[in-house]
């Protein structure tokens, strides 16, 4: 089972009520049915491929509304062959999605009415009916974080933007395939939004990977500078021993001042040693103290005096 299936059959499990129940139930029935009309009048087709779903829908209705629904289920006609659980309502079509926010004097709306999320419990409601509908999460073993919901239309994609928002949530949308997509990328708002539909023993999976990778992530970067730094102090170091060594063959270390003197026999002792790590080794054993950049400026004077020999040779 995918990490998106599980969430699902976790928030499905969730026994919504009142207000709330109704807020959950007029997403799915937005983002999961369509409208058709027979010699009984209007009549809801739901449709979904999550068994734990079509439950979830089955209960809230026959919960809220009662009378009549044919359930069937069926295979699709492709190599992955995922059954599809569909039902029925067969009547009370236009109250149904009126209760819901769905209908009015103008018709079908694209959105439901604002009464249907009136209150931060009924948006948390609302938003966990849409990811049931048609939401998934990348797990978070992947190396990329995505949670996406696919909007029944772009005014409801604006509606779910703004629900997130509602709860600090940064969403964004996008057309794919000529549907409405709403995204989120952040980990940290991902999390956010399991807690908002009360996915808890997910949010947890989630966190612990996503906290184990990111650290040892963090390890590796921090592993890959102190590398980056070793190779970059025994390339300075040598730098730095072929320029005394030219200073020597040229017998001009006798008129160096005492300070560079100083630092030359202290880069022979320590060959390996940073320039950091230099300034502590010359404070205790000569009892003055001396910045990085004063020791790097001593170096920089040494090249210069070795370059000038070298290119007298040259000459």
């Amino acid at each position: 089972m995918s990490f998106s299936s599980e969430v699902k059959q976790e928030v499905a499990q969730k026994i919504m009520s009142g207000n709330d129940a109704r807020a959950e139930l007029s997403a799915l029935i937005q983002m999961t049915s369509s409208l058709s009309l027979s010699s009984q009048g209007m009549t809801i087709l739901v449709t979904v491929e999550n068994a734990a779903v079509a439950r979830t829908i089955y209960r809230l209705c026959k919960e809220r509304y009662g009378g009549e629904i044919s359930l069937f289920v069926k295979k699709k006609m492709n190599l992955r062959k995922n059954r599809v659980y569909g039902m029925r309502i067969l009547y009370g079509a236009p109250v149904i999605l009126t209760d819901l926010g769905l209908y009015s004097a103008r018709g079908l709306l694209q959105k439901p009415l604002k009464k249907i999320v009136e209150t931060d419990n009924n948006a948390r409601a609302y938003l966990a009916g849409a990811f049931l509908a048609s939401g998934s999460i990348n797990p978070p073993e992947k190396t990329s974080y995505h949670l996406e919901i696919t909007a029944a239309s772009e005014e409801q994609a604006e509606f779910l933007i703004e629900l997130m928002a509602r709860f600090n949530i940064q969403a964004k949308s996008v057309e794919r395939r000529g549907k409405t997509i709403v995204y989120v990328k952040a980990a940290e708002k991902i999390a956010d939004f399991l807690r908002i539909i009360e996915a808890d023993h997910k949010l947890l999976d989630f966190e612990n990977i996503r906290i184990s990778r990111d650290f040892t992530n963090s390890i590796t970067r921090l592993n890959n500078i102190d590398v980056a730094n070793e190779v970059k102090t025994q390339t300075a170091a040598k730098k730095q021993l072929e320029d005394i060594r030219l200073i020597e063959e040229d017998n001009k270390y006798r008129s160096l001042d005492q300070k560079l003197k100083d630092v030359i026999e202290l880069r022979k002792a320590h060959p390996e040693s940073s320039l950091n790590e230099l300034c502590t080794i010359y404070e205790s054993t000569t009892g003055r103290p001396v910045s990085k950049s004063g020791m790097k400026h001593r170096f920089v004077k040494i090249h210069e005096i070795a370059m000038r020999g070298h290119e007298d040779e040259k000459e």
